[in-house]
């Protein structure tokens, strides 16, 4: 036992967050990692997603793809999710997971109601580019016009301009 004092009526009580409502949020991936199925039918990507914006900053929600399955359906399912990550961060040939850390996406993020054998939770349903729908591969930018810089003034408008009454003169 130890003396402490300690008045919680001055300190607000941690709140448990549970999970994120149902939204779009902008996030980027902070980690990666492809490990094999737990059913023993082919590879997971699991991806953990951070939230960078807004009132849920700092939240993290995952994703888990099926991209090596044997069910061509979830597998085609899983490997579409993944290209439309993969668009939305502008990275069209993946060979390496860390490629698509600490890009902006937004993540559409539904919650999943508990049932007697899991608890409430997040899944991810879709990927867009930050800046809104989904992003063609990045094309090189257009320059913007360049104005041209004044001429130099001619010998006849100095003359002018020394002739003028001082207040006019620049």
């Amino acid at each position: 036992m130890a003396n402490f004092s300690f008045d919680a009526s001055a300190v607000a009580p941690q709140v448990t967050n549970g999970v994120l409502p149902a939204g779009t949020y902008l996030a980027h991936v902070t980690e990666s990692d492809i490990r094999p199925l737990a059913s023993g039918n082919g590879q997971g990507l699991k991806l953990t997603l951070e939230i960078i914006d807004g009132q849920h900053k700092g939240r993290r929600v995952w994703d888990n793809l099926n991209i090596q399955h044997t069910s061509e359906t979830t597998q085609r399912i899983a490997q579409a999710q993944l290209s439309a990550l993969c668009h939305a961060v502008n990275v069209i040939k993946l060979e390496d997971t860390s490629a698509l850390h600490y890009k902006p996406v937004r993540v559409k993020v539904t919650v999943r109601e508990a049932d007697g054998k899991y608890q409430e939770s997040n899944n991810i349903k879709g990927y867009e580019a930050a800046g809104g729908g989904i992003s063609a591969p990045a094309t090189a930018p257009t320059p913007a016009p360049v104005a041209e810089a004044p001429a130099w003034p001619t010998a006849e408008q100095e003359a002018a301009k020394s002739k003028a009454p001082a207040w006019a003169r620049k």
